[in-house]
């Protein structure tokens, strides 16, 4: 009983904190610390396929890693496929597929050629087991019918957005004007600071169920309607795993194909085509900002709609952004030239205002629909779409050169669409089963 009532104390105080912008102070430590975490992802992520493109898998370099041949082996046998583009973008993504279900010392042997593969192997398992655990953290920092949580995750994912605009063009110049190790070991050192921030922040987080010997703790039995809510969270996966490939494409075939598309030279600095995924998270961070400031101006106004709704808007929006490139090839195809980046911007401009609405939405919606005591293990399954969606991706960016490039965007549009069409029908027909029963003080379950 002690601890229990010590357990909800701390948890009433996380609900009522309001130090952090209005939010509980443990959202700015987890934050913080997801930053650094995303800093070494993404410097690393970025690198990677241009480092196997431009480095790695030319002659005297892919001989010195251990097992490489068997693992070439591996993908050509798994996507039907011998090319060197779809052997590093399917390298690329497998790697950003697998973080999703499974990175200190990974970053660091990253310095070697000889050990690339076991340090893919330790970030997997370290960003595994951060990854769906400190966003587990920040959906149990509010009650179930908190209005705040959507704008939670958007904050949380603010964070992620700012670490993108400064590692890739870091990282990318390091590797681009230094050396290719230097880059990933930048990224290595991201993580050290986000372990450091953690550890710093822990006495705001969720407080962890503390038993002693002879505690037994029962989980409510779930009910038909709980059953049924789990099992449309897992159908929506793969349409959720459609609709970010487009975004998910950014770190991988968009960058070789921006590479021989746009113009890089401004005021007489030539940029590294990473510079593109900054370019991305600058975009992605005002769009955020707007997108939480719109949220909280229109449910002043009218009621705010449900998480699936700003979803399904998401994914539209986002869903028009390929078309852009597509126009990009067309002109590129027809003049043989180099178009301005600001084609790329409008590209950015529609994806990002649509991806804020669907993968920080998707996770307070996963976590907040989610029967009570499965939180932690609905937002574990939510990520499973990101391993379907990155794995999606890295087969799609194999396909880069196969077919004309207006064709290629065309494609991720037309994808992308279909998952905005099925997941409006989702929408209409299953919206009960994803508004929480809120259980009121005597007991009676209602809807929130």
């Amino acid at each position: 009983m002690a601890t229990t009532s010590v357990a909800a104390d701390l948890q009433g105080r996380n609900n009522r904190d309001t130090s952090f912008i209005g939010h509980p102070a443990g959202l700015g430590w987890l934050s913080a610390s997801e930053f650094w975490e995303r800093f070494c992802y993404y410097g690393m992520q970025t690198l990677l396929v241009l480092y196997l493109v431009h480095y790695l898998l030319l002659p005297g370099h892919i001989e010195q890693v251990w097992g490489f041949g068997a693992f070439r082996r591996f993908i050509g046998w798994v996507y039907h496929s011998q090319s060197q583009m779809a052997l590093a973008s399917n390298t690329a993504q497998l790697y950003a597929a697998l973080v999703y279900v499974t990175p200190l010392a990974g970053g660091f042997l990253l310095a070697l050629n000889s050990t690339f593969l076991i340090a893919l192997a330790l970030l997997l398992a370290g960003v595994g087991c951060f990854k769906a655990n400190i966003a587990s953290q920040v959906g149990a920092l509010y009650r179930t019918d908190d209005p705040r949580r959507a704008d939670g995750f958007q904050i949380y994912f603010l964070g992620i957005q700012l670490a993108v605009i400064v590692s890739p063009t870091l990282c990318g110049w390091l590797a681009r004007d230094i050396d290719w190790h230097l880059g990933f070991v930048a990224a290595g050192i991201g993580m050290v600071l986000a372990l450091a921030i953690y550890l710093m922040g822990r006495s705001t987080y969720p407080p962890e169920p503390v038993r002693t010997v002879g505690d037994h703790v029962e989980r409510p039995p779930l009910t038909a309607r709980d059953w049924r809510t789990v099992a449309l969270l897992v159908v929506l996966l793969p349409l959720l795993a459609l609709s970010i490939i487009g975004n998910q494409q950014i770190s991988d075939a968009y960058l070789v194909w921006g590479e021989k598309t746009f113009q890089t030279v401004i005021f007489g600095i030539n940029l590294p085509i990473t510079s593109l995924v900054s370019m991305d998270a600058i975009v992605s961070a005002v769009a955020m900002i707007g997108v939480i400031a719109f949220w909280r101006w229109y449910g002043k106004r009218w009621r705010e709609p449900a998480e699936i709704t700003k979803i399904v808007i998401g994914v539209a929006i986002s869903a028009v952004g390929p078309l852009v490139l597509a126009g990009c090839a067309v002109v590129v195809d027809s003049t043989h030239q180099r178009i301005p980046l600001y084609w790329a911007l409008g590209f950015h401009i529609l994806n990002d205002i649509g991806f804020s609405n669907v993968l920080p939405v998707g996770l307070a919606l996963y976590s907040r629909a989610a029967p009570k005591g499965l939180g932690g293990i609905m937002i574990a399954v939510y990520y499973i779409h990101l391993f379907m969606g990155n794995l999606l991706t890295g087969y799609l960016g194999g396909l880069l050169g196969t077919m004309p490039n207006a064709t290629f965007w065309v494609m991720h549009c037309v994808l992308m669409g279909i998952s905005a069409a099925i997941l409006l029908l989702a929408r209409i027909v299953f919206a009960p089963l994803l508004v929480p029963q809120i259980e009121d003080r005597s007991g009676v379950a209602a809807a929130a």
